[in-house]
């Protein structure tokens, strides 16, 4: 009896130091697979004929991909969105595209606008302050940083006031339509839950993106590699 409740004992301790590294090793797949949705949502948008201006996406500091946002999900507990925050290394963020954030989208009056349809949300960062406002802490669009629904079409017109002054510019995707929208009132913070499960250790959103403190999780790459393709070289604005 002595050695079969020893022997409980020994699998019970195995069992529960066990329990924390499938736990972190879950969360991290977790976070992997959102950079693979996001990365899958940002080049099916960049074929699409009415895509994202040629001259917007060179003039971004930094490009936030959220895929499949459901309203549902806004209505029951204020849940939120999740996603994936990516910029461009160096001064004044005009270097290679480095690695990933993770991000998180809460509530505000976009959760009405979904109609109860998956929604793919992309935001283009389009100055530094703003960069640096959404990677310290949680933002309010329209209130903390200045936001517009963005222009959409390669060539399309996007020297306009409206578009020149806005830090960032938000876009959806629903039942295969891409169009700019307005997001007011919704706010964007950094996943440093998120960050701390894809990196296994605690870091910061300013120490990926704005120290380089972290390597490039494998899992990122395909991400990064779009608009490293599509937009190589900043451009000033």
């Amino acid at each position: 009896m002595n050695s079969l409740f020893r022997i409980f004992i020994a699998t019970l301790l195995l069992l529960t130091a066990a329990v924390p590294q499938l736990s972190a090793e879950t969360d991290k797949q977790k976070q992997e697979d959102r950079l693979h949705d996001a990365a899958q949502v940002m080049s099916e948008i960049l074929k699409m004929p009415d895509s994202i201006p040629q001259d917007l996406l060179d003039k971004a500091k930094c490009v936030i991909v959220v895929p499949s946002v459901l309203k549902a999900a806004f209505i029951v507990g204020g849940s939120y969105g999740r996603g994936a925050m990516i910029c461009r290394t160096g001064p004044g963020f005009t270097g290679p595209w480095g690695a990933p954030s993770m991000m998180a989208i809460e509530g505000g009056s976009f959760g009405f606008q979904l109609g109860g349809q998956a929604t793919d949300f992309v935001f283009l960062v389009m100055n530094g302050r703003g960069a640096h406002s959404i990677l310290h802490s949680k933002v309010k669009l329209g209130a903390d940083i200045s936001a517009a629904a963005g222009p959409v079409g390669r060539t399309a017109e996007a020297d306009t006031d409206a578009y020149m002054r806005a830090e960032l510019l938000s876009y959806s995707r629903s039942r295969g339509l891409f169009a700019g929208v307005s997001l007011e009132g919704s706010t964007l913070r950094p996943d440093d839950g998120g960050n701390e499960a894809l990196y296994g250790r605690e870091i910061s959103a300013r120490e990926i993106v704005l120290r380089g403190e972290a390597l490039t999780p494998v899992a990122a790459h395909q991400l990064i590699s779009l608009p490293e393709r599509a937009s190589p070289h900043a451009k000033t604005a």
